[in-house]
């Protein structure tokens, strides 16, 4: 399989990915390997200390993650993964998700997600996902 039918790929499965869509995330990078996805924090994100809840910016991270696995072409899924926050992310904040696969080994592999708020760059969160794909390659 070509780069371009992995991108493809991954573009059919994000265009079906209602969850991702229903919490404003748009992908704005696509490539082999590498995916970048976008949030802005809503009102029905804040928690009650005020902040993002940490589950809609582990949602963001894994979304991006999954863009970035798939990116390979073959059907892909998380086998677990682990997030670190770092700062918090508030009402209004566009966060930026930039996640790389790190390394693939026959169907296992790691991909690591960096979560930043645009205006400053502060990192917000870093996760590590471990990946199965599910297709015999």
């Amino acid at each position: 399989m070509s780069d371009g039918d992995g991108i493809a790929f991954a573009r059919r499965m994000w265009a079906d990915d209602a969850a991702s869509r229903a919490l404003g995330m748009e992908a704005t990078t696509v490539e082999g390997d590498h995916a970048v996805v976008t949030m802005t924090v809503r009102d029905d994100m804040v928690n009650g200390h005020g902040i993002c809840h940490g589950g809609i910016v582990f949602t963001l991270a894994d979304s991006c993650f999954a863009l970035a696995c798939n990116s390979q072409g073959r059907l892909t899924v998380a086998a677990g993964a682990d997030v670190s926050f770092t700062a918090p992310a508030r009402l209004g904040d566009v966060l930026v998700a930039e996640g790389r696969v790190r390394s693939t080994s026959g169907r296992s592999g790691i991909t690591d997600v960096t979560v930043t708020r645009a205006a400053d760059g502060q990192v917000v969160a870093e996760f590590r996902g471990r990946s199965r794909t599910l297709e015999r390659t």
